[in-house]
This record gives C-alpha cells, sequence and structure tokens, in this order.
C-alpha cells in the first residue's frame, strides 16, 4: 500500500469515526464538547509526557482519554447542580483544562513535538512513517489500526444503541418516561466521543477533530431530516472531505488538515444554499412565492368582498388598488398582471373582474381564514 493511501485511509476512518460519534453531539446540540474534548486531551497527553519522558509510551494515549473523561465527569457534575446549562458548564471546564495544557507545553516541553501548532493542526503526512509490526510483518501504519478499531466501537455502540440514541436526542422526557435513561446513555455516548477524539488527536490534530466532529454531521441535516438517512450522509460527506481534502492539499503543496477543513466547510456552504428543503437559496424562493400567493389571495378576496356593491367601481379600480390594499402602485400593478395571468381575474372597462376561477380561490381564502 503507499504512502498516499495510507494517509487518505486513516483520514477517512477517522472522518468516519468522528461523523457517527458527531451526529447525535449535534442533533443534542452539544456540538462544542467535541471541541473542549479534542483541545483538553493536551493536558493528559503532555503530564504524561513529564512523568514518562517518552513521546512514544502508550501512557501518553491513556492520559489523553482519562482527560477526555474528565472532562466529561466535570461538564456532568455541574450539569447535575442545576446551576449552569450545559453550553456554560463546557464553557467553563474546556478553557480551564485547555489553558493549563497550553501552559504545560510552552515551559516544559518547548523542544519536543508536543508543539502548540501540531497539537492544532496535526500532521497526517507523518501518519505512514509509524508502524505497526509483528515480528518481521509490517501490519501497516499504526494509526489505522487505531482508527478502524475506534470506527468499529463507533459502528457497535450507534447500532446497539440506536433506538436509545434517537429517543434520547429528540425526546428526553419521553426517553425517561419509557424506562431509559437519558443520562446513561449520553455518558455512555460522551465516553465514546472522547475515546475517538483522543485516537484522532495526535494524528489529524485538534482543528480536523472538531471539524469532523461537527461539520459533515450538520450538513447532512440541511439535507435530511430522516436520522438514518443524516448517519450515512454525515458518513460519505466525511469521506469525501478527507480524500478530496487530501487531493487539495497534494495540488497546491498545503496543510492536510487545514484543506480537509476548509473542503467539509465548502460542503457544507454549498448544502447551506441549496440544500433542496432547507437550503436558504430554496427558502428565500419559497418566501418570494408564498409573498405573491399571498397577495393574489388578498387581491381576489377584495374584489369578491365589494363584487356588486356600490363602491365595486372605485374598489376595482387599478388605479385604486394602492391606497386601497396599502401597496405601492408598482407592486399593485404586479400583482394584478400575475392574477390576470393566472387566470384569477380579466379587465373590463377599466375595472378587475373576477373569473369563476379568481371566485372559487376567493370563497376558499374566505372560509380558511374563518377556520
Amino acid at each position: 500500500m503507499g504512502l498516499q493511501l495510507e494517509i487518505q485511509l486513516v483520514a477517512v476512518l477517522t472522518a468516519v469515526a468522528c461523523a457517527l460519534s458527531g451526529t447525535f453531539l449535534v442533533l443534542r446540540r452539544v456540538a462544542l464538547l467535541s471541541d473542549a474534548i479534542s483541545h483538553v486531551v493536551l493536558l493528559g497527553i503532555v503530564v504524561m509526557f513529564l512523568l514518562t519522558r517518552d513521546l512514544h509510551s502508550p501512557l501518553l494515549i491513556v492520559g489523553a482519554a482519562l482527560t477526555g473523561l474528565l472532562t466529561v465527569g466535570l461538564v456532568s457534575l455541574l450539569l447535575r447542580t442545576g446551576l449552569v446549562r450545559e453550553d456554560a458548564a463546557i464553557g467553563l471546564v474546556f478553557p480551564l483544562l485547555f489553558s493549563l495544557g497550553v501552559i504545560l507545553v510552552s515551559r516544559y516541553a518547548e523542544y519536543v513535538h508536543l508543539d502548540v501548532d501540531a497539537v492544532l493542526l496535526g500532521e497526517l503526512a507523518f501518519v505512514p512513517f509509524d508502524r505497526l509490526t509483528m515480528g518481521d510483518l509490517d501490519l501497516g501504519p499504526r494509526r489505522a489500526w487505531l482508527m478502524g478499531g475506534l470506527l468499529l466501537l463507533n459502528l457497535v455502540f450507534v447500532l446497539g444503541l440506536y433506538k436509545e440514541l434517537k429517543l434520547t436526542a429528540f425526546d428526553p422526557a419521553l426517553a425517561a418516561a419509557l424506562g431509559f435513561s437519558p443520562a446513561l446513555v449520553h455518558t455512555l455516548h460522551l465516553g465514546v466521543v472522547s475515546l475517538t477524539a483522543v485516537g484522532a488527536f495526535d494524528a489529524v490534530g485538534a482543528v480536523l477533530v472538531v471539524a469532523l466532529f461537527i461539520v459533515p454531521p450538520a450538513t447532512a441535516l440541511l439535507l435530511s431530516e430522516r436520522l438514518a438517512v443524516v448517519l450515512v450522509l454525515a458518513v460519505l460527506l466525511g469521506g469525501a472531505a478527507a480524500v478530496g481534502g487530501y487531493w487539495l492539499a497534494h495540488t497546491f503543496d498545503t496543510s492536510i488538515a487545514g484543506s480537509m477543513v476548509s473542503l467539509s466547510g465548502l460542503l457544507f456552504a454549498l448544502a447551506f444554499l441549496g440544500a433542496p428543503q432547507r437550503g436558504l437559496l430554496v427558502r428565500l424562493w419559497r418566501h418570494r412565492r408564498q409573498r405573491w400567493e399571498f397577495a393574489l389571495r388578498l387581491l381576489v378576496m377584495h374584489l369578491l368582498t365589494h363584487e356588486g356593491t356600490v363602491a365595486e367601481r372605485d374598489e376595482a379600480a387599478l388605479a385604486a388598488l394602492p391606497q386601497h390594499l396599502r401597496w405601492e402602485p408598482a407592486f399593485a400593478r404586479e400583482v394584478a398582471r400575475r392574477a390576470e395571468q393566472a387566470g384569477l381575474v380579466e379587465r373590463r372597462n377599466g375595472l378587475l373582474r373576477l373569473t369563476a376561477r379568481g371566485r372559487a380561490l376567493a370563497q376558499q381564502a374566505l372560509l380558511d381564514g374563518q377556520d
């Protein structure tokens, strides 16, 4: 397997693992927790390094995992007091632990690999050089096996507790009434998130970990409202950002992690603008269409109300519509043109007259208003 393929493999495994857990973080509106965990693991790594003075010691991963779990525990402890909200609890714990880690790195690990830039951005290009061997047998990049195991853990967790995760994410009160423990499910989920963040931390850095946890699921939620579909889309979008970001970095000779984050953001921007149901452009078009539909209904109701009355000659005159309906003259003329084009009205002797179709629409609108 070539070096390029190994880098992409690790990136895809990381993206898919993060997307699975990240979907439920976004649904529960605690996406910031992934940011917190991916940063505070620095504290555990540097503490274990200072104790062992060995960058390759497995105790560094243990320390990172314990720090991630410590973050989850402290956030849960603050929540149980009822004095702070979840986002505030995360905002209190995250800066404190991360700042301690940065201070320790700057003070005691200035001349080793544990620098702030590497922590934040990571370096996927170095992944193929950390090999897992069994005797003389080269089994491939160590990070590929690690992220593969974490991906398997995420798959087993999501598939095994799919019903519980779905129920506690959308309706915790109902979950509790049915005998589930939302707090237990949430804690287990955060434990998986913590382990996943720790596994991805060294290879891809904190920035990419956060992006992979949040951006693909957030993009998928713009494209579908069905949870199963959202999970599949998040996985596909994360994998596409990983592979596409690598080749973007390869083409322009820039940061791999930065390119993946940028491509993830671009995919989100495209979905934000053009998602079939929830995209900004679709919503603007729908709002514009509804504005004209409302104006047409208002016009035909106005004409029906005054049809056959003494005031009809004044109320049905196109020139008088701006005064009676409080419209701008240009808007009134456009509404009348659209109504005529749609077969709702016709002009007779300078007045707007309802057609059978326009009269039916006006009567239906009045009935809807009474309901």
